[in-house]
């Protein structure tokens, strides 16, 4: 029985203001590759559903006793951490896809990547999958930053279909394996 062969579809490129870094990003990197305004808008996000429901039952009270109250801020804790948790998430993926200004996370990606190719490690990761699953898990989960709001999708899959050339990393690692030769000379 032969293996029927599949046919590669690459990654859409967008035309982006900002470098595309990945256009499938693993839902670690986006949440190290996260900056401190990130952390801001969930936190503020999170804190905001708690805070407008104190104002309304301020404003109009609900006289729903003592039990009634602490479920329904309980509901909205939750939702609220939720949304905050999404908004983060978003803030650092959108920089990913280049649609941010994302200079510190293009330099830390090309340091890291690069790091890895200097101590002979797979880019992105080893996986378990076979290269059809990992094709689908990309398929899947390429660009749903974009509508996270609807649909909460990230990536949990290591596998080779980001949207870039990874020949940048290949070939800054060797500078830099040049660069050390040369200076131990």
């Amino acid at each position: 029985m032969t293996e029927n062969p599949r046919a590669y579809v690459p990654a859409k490129t967008i035309p982006t203001e900002f470098p595309l870094i990945d256009t499938d990003p693993h839902f670690k990197r986006v949440v190290s590759y996260a900056r401190p305004s990130d952390y801001g808008k969930g936190a503020a996000m999170t804190a905001f559903g708690p805070a407008l429901m104190l104002l309304w039952e301020r404003v109009a009270p609900s006289h729903v006793g003592r039990g009634g109250f602490a479920p329904i801020m309980r509901l909205t804790g939750a939702i609220s951490m939720t949304a905050g948790f999404l908004i983060f998430y978003q803030s650092s993926i959108l920089r990913f896809y280049g649609w941010k200004e994302n200079k510190r996370e293009v330099d830390r990606d090309l340091r890291e990547m690069t790091d890895k190719v200097k101590r002979g490690e797979p880019v992105y990761g080893h996986s378990t999958l076979s290269p059809y699953m990992q094709g689908v898990a990309s398929r899947n989960s390429r660009y749903t930053g974009v509508f996270l709001h609807l649909v909460p999708w990230f990536n949990f899959v290591n596998h080779n279909h980001h949207g870039v050339d990874t020949a940048k990393y290949y070939q800054q690692a060797e500078r830099e394996l040049e660069a050390e030769r040369l200076q131990k000379a």
